[in-house]
């Protein structure tokens, strides 16, 4: 008898799946608070170097404004304004003449801050930029905190992954959620920057973890006619993308935002120690008498009493032989074997990293649209729960290949064009942004549908689990490009458009999915394969089916 037919027996789809969507939906609308939370935490605002005739009682003519006091202190930058980055050694009084010009003034008259900075606190009171100066010299520091951050992602999805078979789902998402909270408070009292970042490091670690462990109760709690719809609200993280837009603005210091989007990390460890551990997992590791207990217990939730007497340990054995006997057949090298996988692993294994290079490099770089960073925050979740429902539909009438091939150029084009858009037209760029940031929400719920009908079930875990690490190290390398905008400032952008495009040609190569039956095993894919390279359409006989 197979696991999902035990569920049936549990009740199926009842109250207590309702109450673990439920649960596990709060979960995912908090996550992306972390996530994006240094879009505001870590904005930079204006600022120029400190000079001494700035302060007051400096001793500065009584008779001069502050602008003419900055006129004389500070040169005037690229933008025309105060430069951030340089500072005059002595005042250049010769600049109050009306008729003054550039030429009144050497290179060798200017400096780099020496005294620090002032900032302009009229949008927030206080970032992590204002906190540890990382402007000028130290602003590559930013982004790259924040690729130290999605490192912890990484190594928390290969952490989870080994825990949570060893120790189970929901000791390891438990604990998580208090090391989540724990870390992210702590950032608030960081001395200094590098600890700051080695608290994030531990936060990613913690918060990948939830993510994964949720999506495996979900999946393991969940029969295969709901377990499609049931992803699909876990990944309903665009209602939280368009709340963090309005808690920053309202909360304008970094350490209350930071405080806010922390503690309910602390709520979320109540709920989950409230939920029961997988009985998949208690019956996998040789447990059987306490996954009975599991089952039971869901069972009396969706009020089926007589599952007490059709549910035994016999049943539950013969379930651990057939799960114990799939498990053994699976290895990450059969991806490998043969040609036909091997070249859909290393082709996913490239989209999977462009994808995550490039929307990880636009969605954490908010400020680059503008001053007003609260409404685009806002706008990206809007067009997120848009792209999320009209994927349906595409897919139904364009295909998987060409719907994921299509949003990506268009991400890709859309990056490009934002970068042609000169700097004062901060509308037209916020519009170029947002349809970026929609083809790419709409690339990555493709390839989330895509990827798994490419591979067979017995080994559609294992691909998943491989495939991950991938695009973590594509978000990692995202920020880390960012850093290159003092030297070379085209390259960020032309990178993040340029590469959707050219995952977006890769994908071209795959096979198209739509109307195919999903494959089961290895030899299935072996006959679509097959009936495909004759051109025509082989009968098989599978159970489930790619359309929607």
């Amino acid at each position: 008898m197979a696991f999902t037919e035990l569920l049936e027996q549990a009740g199926g789809v009842g109250l207590f799946q309702a109450l673990q969507i439920l649960t596990f939906f709060l979960f995912s609308v908090w996550v992306p608070f972390q996530l994006v939370v240094e879009n505001f935490s870590a904005a930079v605002p204006g600022h120029h170097c400190w000079a001494h005739l700035l302060e007051n009682g400096s001793g500065a003519p009584a008779n001069l404004s502050p602008e003419a006091l900055l006129l004389v202190s500070i040169p005037p930058g690229p933008n025309r304004g105060p430069h951030q980055c340089l500072c005059f050694r002595h005042p250049q009084w010769q600049l109050l003449d009306p008729n003054a010009t550039a030429t009144n003034w050497s290179e060798a008259d200017r400096e780099p801050c020496v005294d620090g900075w002032i900032y302009d606190h009229s949008t927030f009171t206080s970032t992590i930029v204002t906190e540890w100066d990382l402007v000028c010299d130290h602003q590559g520091l930013k982004p790259l905190g924040q690729s130290i951050y999605m490192a912890g992602a990484m190594v928390g999805c290969i952490v989870c992954g080994f825990l949570s078979h060893r120790f189970g789902r929901k000791p390891v998402l438990s604990r998580c959620c208090v090391l989540v909270a724990v870390t992210s408070i702590s950032t608030i009292a960081a001395p200094r920057f590098p600890v700051y970042c080695g608290l994030r490091f531990l936060s990613a670690l913690g918060l990948s973890s939830i993510l994964l462990t949720s999506a495996m109760l979900m999946v393991e709690w969940t029969t295969t006619s709901t377990r499609a719809v049931t992803m699909a609200i876990l990944g309903s993280t665009y209602i939280g993308q368009m709340a963090v837009g309005g808690l920053a603005f309202t909360l304008r210091d970094w350490r209350t935002l930071q405080l806010a989007v922390s503690v309910p990390f602390f709520v979320i460890f109540l709920i989950s120690w409230r939920l029961p551990e997988s009985a998949q997992w208690h019956v996998i590791v040789g447990k059987p008498d306490q996954a009975l207990q599991e089952l039971k217990k869901v069972a009396k939730i969706n009020g089926h009493k007589e599952a007490r007497k059709t549910l035994t340990t016999e049943v539950l054995m013969s379930s651990m032989q057939e799960v114990a006997s799939a498990k053994s057949r699976q290895s990450v090298l059969d991806l490998f074997r043969l040609p036909v996988l091997r070249w859909r692993t290393c082709n996913l294994l490239v989209v999977n990293f462009f994808l995550t290079i490039s929307y990880y490099g636009i969605v954490l770089d908010l400020q680059n649209l503008g001053s007003n960073i609260f409404l685009p925050q806002v706008l990206f979740g809007a067009v997120d729960l848009l792209a999320r429902a009209i994927t349906t539909f595409l897919l139904r009438f364009f295909g998987r290949r060409t719907t994921l091939a299509g949003s990506l150029a268009g991400a890709g084009l859309a990056v490009l064009a934002n970068t042609l858009v000169p700097q004062d037209l901060q509308t037209l760029r916020v519009v170029f942004a947002v349809l970026g940031r929609g083809c790419f929400g709409l690339s990555l719920t493709c390839i989330m549908i895509y990827k798994l009908e490419l591979f067979p079930t017995s080994l559609r875990i294992i691909t998943e689990g491989f495939l991950y690490p991938a695009a973590r190290l594509g978000s990692v390398m995202g920020p880390l490009i960012r850093m290159t905008h003092q030297v070379l400032p085209l390259l960020p952008p032309l990178s993040c458009g340029v590469i959707p495009i050219a995952a977006g040609l890769i994908v071209l190569f795959l096979p198209e999915t739509r109307g195919l039956p999903l494959p089961d095993t290895i030899q299935d894919l072996e006959r679509q394969r097959s009936a495909a390279a004759r051109g025509g359409q082989q009968e098989v006989v599978i159970t489930e089916s790619t359309w929607f």
